[in-house]
This record gives C-alpha cells, structure tokens and sequence, in this order.
C-alpha cells in the first residue's frame, strides 16, 4: 500500500489562542501510527467522548492535531498478521481507538491486530457502527441484568434513556420481555421511547428524592444508569433486594452520595461497566448477542446517518444534549 495514498479525516487543530479548530483535510498513509493492521473505514459512528475529543479536552486527548472517533468499521487492506486478511470485515471499538491514536473520522486506520473482532453474522458493517461503543456497552450493562434478573422478577429502571447507550438498554431488554421503566427529561423522546418498548417513562424529577433518606421504596429489580450522580444514588436507595445496578455513565456527575444500607440490609450490587478495556474473549460475545437475539427490531431507527463533511454541527448538539438516539457516520461519500 502506497504510504503517499491520500484519504480524507476530521482534523482537530490547537490555536495560538488556545482554542480549537475542526475541519476536514486530506492525510496520508504514512501520517498513521505504524500498527498490526491497516482498514478502510466504512462507518464509524458519534460518541460522547469523541465530541470531548474533537473539543480540545486534554483528559480524552493529550496531542493534537488529532482525529477522533472511537468507533470504526470497515475492510481489512493489509495485515502484518496470520488471522487477519485483507477483505475481512472487522469491527474495532475502545481501547486508545480515536483518544490518542487516529480514530474513525478518518477513512482510514492502521491499529494494533488485538484491538479488532471480526464481524458477526448477523450484522453488516452499517449495522455494527448504529450500535458501536453505545451500543456495546449497552450490551455490557444488559449482560448484568439478564444473567442475573429474570423478567419476572421487576421493572428495570434506564436512566438517560433518549441517549445512545440508553436507548439501546431499553430496546434490547424490551426485546427480551423485561419491563423498562425510562427516565428522560426530553418529552419530545416519549414517542421514541415508547416505540423502543419502554413500558413506563418517568421525568428527572421522579427519578430523584430530594429528601436525602437513606433508603428509598423498593421499585427497580434493576437499574442500568448511564447518568451517574444523584440520578444513580436515588436508583441504588429504590433497588429492590438483591437487585443489580449496571453503571456506565457520570455525564450528570461523577460524585454521588450513598450509605451503606441498600448494599448491607437490601444485597443491592452495584457493577461498574467499562467498555473500553472489556477482554476480548467476553467482548465477542457481545457482539454476537447484538447481531442475534438482542438485535432490536427498531435498530435503523435508532440511527441517522450522516457524511464526514457533516460532523461538525452534531459535535456540537451531542456536547448541548440534543442528540436522540445514534449518530452513524458514512465515511464512503
């Protein structure tokens, strides 16, 4: 491959005046790190993080200039490795993907081989990235509940539930016949969220006790919080016993405030989900529990897609909370 082939990437930029500047520019082959595996991106997809990126945030990016993106799929074209080939179909999501090393906003990516799975069955490479790293960790939190909560046992509370990783919480464990209860501050999502087979949506305001009791009525057989804060205190005090909460979010706050009964007298657990490290092995496995029986009926209209060029403005909108559900980015245009 001709390290001089030129493609095209979002650029984030530093300024003398220590702002920020975006813009689509044309790179190089030999600009990539020198990694395992080289792959054409097809589609990569909008994530919380990568706005943060594409923002000058040195806790989510030390160096720029900088492509972000922490999701990408698309076609193997060289490979230092035996097991993968070009022409595979490959998914790569997490690990140092679009933070520090050139992510999937560009339409390429040259990564270390063990950052990537192969593409289940089931998904074509568009499908793969309406659910990238939202959607995986979504996957991840739903795991927790249903290896250890029945759908008869209770309602399932999703906090944050218009967003990425909880719309796809409430459409994979509707789909699996539990009962989800969405929290969500946005009354124009309600449509969207009923669609999704919430059975029940409560505001913000439900969702929080101001009264600083140390435990709450039991509701929730579980919780997935994608919110962090008071939003996932106020879920661990309601949590019925022996319930489980799946925490992937701190977008509220990353502190909250909690004693020690609901864990001492209720046997509430609480699991800290981490996408971007999850081992290789367990992480397959999501993958092919999204391209299967998880896959939700709605998942095209969970998605919209743009082109590279149109990025911009919806990096802006994920950083103010507009955005309801995903954000797919086609980089073949």
């Amino acid at each position: 491959m001709a390290e001089n082939k030129t493609f095209k990437a979002l650029i984030v930029e530093e300024q003398q005046d220590n702002t920020f500047k975006r813009s689509i520019q044309n790179r190089t082959l030999s600009d990539l790190p020198d990694n395992d595996v080289l792959i054409k991106v097809h589609y990569s997809s909008l994530n919380y993080k990568d706005a943060l990126s594409a923002s000058g945030n040195k806790g989510v990016t030390k160096n720029y200039p900088h492509t972000p993106g922490i999701d990408a799929a698309g076609v193997v074209e060289a490979s230092k490795v035996f097991d993968l080939k070009p022409g595979d179909e490959v998914i790569v999501t997490s690990y140092d993907l679009g933070m520090n090393t050139s992510g999937g906003f560009g339409q390429y990516i040259n990564v270390p081989a063990d950052w990537i799975i192969h593409l289940p069955e089931g998904l074509s490479l568009k499908e793969s990235m309406m659910f990238g790293t939202a959607g995986f960790t979504a996957g991840m939190s739903v795991n927790q509940i249903v290896s250890k909560i029945n759908p008869g046992q209770g309602e399932i509370l999703v906090t944050g539930a218009s967003g990425g990783v909880g719309c796809f919480s409430v459409a994979i464990l509707s789909k699996l016949g539990y009962k989800v209860v969405a929290v969500s501050g946005k009354e124009s999502a309600h449509d969207f969220l009923r669609s999704l087979g919430a059975t029940r949506i409560i505001s913000r305001e439900e969702a929080l006790d101001k009264k600083e009791r140390p435990m709450l009525k039991p509701q929730w057989a579980g919780v997935i919080d994608t919110v962090g804060g008071d939003f996932l205190a106020n879920a661990i005090k309601a949590t019925a016993p022996y319930g489980i909460i799946a925490a992937c979010g701190n977008v509220a706050s990353p502190f909250f405030s909690i004693n020690v009964f609901p864990f001492i007298l209720r046997g509430v657990t609480l699991i800290g989900i981490d996408s971007q490290n999850y081992p290789m092995l367990h992480r397959a496995n999501i993958w092919e529990n999204l391209a299967g029986d998880w896959k939700p009926d709605m998942l095209h209209n969970i998605a919209g897609e743009i082109k590279l060029n149109e990025i911009n403005p919806k990096i802006d909108d994920i950083l103010e909370g507009k955005i309801q559900g995903r954000v797919l980015v086609n980089l073949l245009g």
